[in-house]
């Protein structure tokens, strides 16, 4: 993404969070524009069939009265720009997302938003009926909203694929902050 398309002011809130992603311990961040985000509701059947957590987390597309892909889509296409964050932990990915969400609410993106992998429990109080722990940290993963974390990744020259063995395998973990 061409730094030169914000305005400078959102030039400067783009390199400031991309400086405090990688001094927070990132591998990598990037800037992004919308149009760099590759949209496809696909992702929901990998989340169905083939996400042991389907239907235990409170931040799951699965829970009652959750946005649909559609409207998800339609919300994330207004903003313009964002930030990319890449580690090889989740709760750090996590940790990172939230700060930087933070960061830009306070600096008057007001609508700034993050999404990561929730990495706030060991096990989602959803499974015991109770409400979330943590209501004001909780994000859905932005895979889980429509969003092709792989291609959208690959198109901005960040590192990704499929585990052949997730035990083992480094894993590569992304997390989207939604900025203006």
């Amino acid at each position: 993404m061409d730094e030169r398309m914000l305005s400078a002011e959102s030039s400067r809130a783009a390199s400031d969070c991309i400086k405090e992603a990688l001094d927070m311990g990132a591998a990598d961040a990037v800037l992004f524009t919308i149009d760099d985000i590759a949209f496809d509701s696909r992702t929901l059947l990998k989340c169905m069939f083939g996400c042991s957590d389907w239907g235990r987390n409170h931040t799951c597309p699965s829970r009652a009265n959750n946005v649909s892909i559609a409207e998800y889509r339609e919300m994330l296409s207004r903003y313009k720009w964002g930030i990319i964050v890449h580690t090889h932990d989740k709760a750090l990915s996590h940790k990172i997302s939230l700060a930087i969400e933070s960061r830009m609410f306070h600096a008057g993106y007001y609508f700034a938003f993050s999404m990561s992998d929730c990495a706030l429990c060991n096990e989602c109080a959803c499974v015991e009926n109770a409400p979330c722990r943590f209501p004001k940290m909780a994000r859905p993963a932005f895979h889980s909203v429509g969003i092709d974390v792989f291609k959208t990744v690959r198109d901005l020259g960040l590192p990704i694929e499929t585990l052949a063995c997730p035990e083992t395998d480094q894993q590569n973990w992304y997390s989207a902050i939604f900025v203006e």
